[in-house]
């Protein structure tokens, strides 16, 4: 029997616990707050790659672990495959087309670098801002404040699916660290930088 979680409560989750730990227990300690959600997100990511992996052999480089991050992983989560794999901008291919030359491994391999970018990403797609809630800077325009406290807020959520993604390497054995970058709303880019 497979068990699944409805998406809209785990939308209602995320937004409850950036919500807490920004609002109520970190209120003057962004860093603390982001920091935290970023811990749950790990393990998370931990627990999720046990149970996904259980059954299936270790990978023997960071690119099968990459590669299972973008296709089996994310698909687990999302439903879908990542859009689209880069390392260093340099070189890049679709989920769809996985096989690559020997050559091509071992230059992803000594790049260190990873971005999977998600076009579409659902934990984004439905977030909105109020902007009512704690207006401050008297100095600035009023766009220009609820621009800041939505990329503020927008960046707070981001720390969950990093610290996801950064627990599912752990586990593989890829110490890692990851960001997001929100450029293009609801797209969002996920940077892996393997820790050598």
């Amino acid at each position: 029997m497979v068990r699944e979680v409805s998406e809209s409560c785990m939308d209602s989750l995320l937004t409850e616990i950036v919500s807490s730990y920004c609002n109520r227990f970190y209120v003057n300690k962004p860093e603390l707050a982001a920091r935290r959600i970023e811990a749950i997100g790990y393990q998370v990511g931990h627990q999720l790659t046990e149970r996904y992996t259980i059954e299936r052999p270790r990978f023997s480089d960071h690119l099968e672990a990459i590669k299972f991050i973008c296709k089996d992983f994310w698909s687990e989560l999302f439903k879908k495959q990542i859009d689209n794999l880069k390392t260093n901008h340099r070189v890049s291919f679709r989920p769809q087309i996985l096989q690559l030359e020997v050559a091509i491994q071992t230059f992803w391999l000594l790049q260190g670098t990873f971005v999977l970018q998600d076009n579409k990403f659902r934990w984004l797609s439905h977030m909105s801002v109020d902007p009512s809630v704690d207006i401050s800077g008297a100095g600035q325009e009023p766009f220009a404040m609820s621009e800041n406290k939505s990329a503020q807020a927008t960046s707070m959520h981001l720390y969950f699916p990093c610290g996801i993604i950064r627990g599912a390497l752990s586990t593989l054995g890829i110490p890692c660290a990851v960001s997001a970058d929100t450029s293009n709303l609801p797209a969002c880019s996920f940077v892996i930088r393997i820790k050598v």
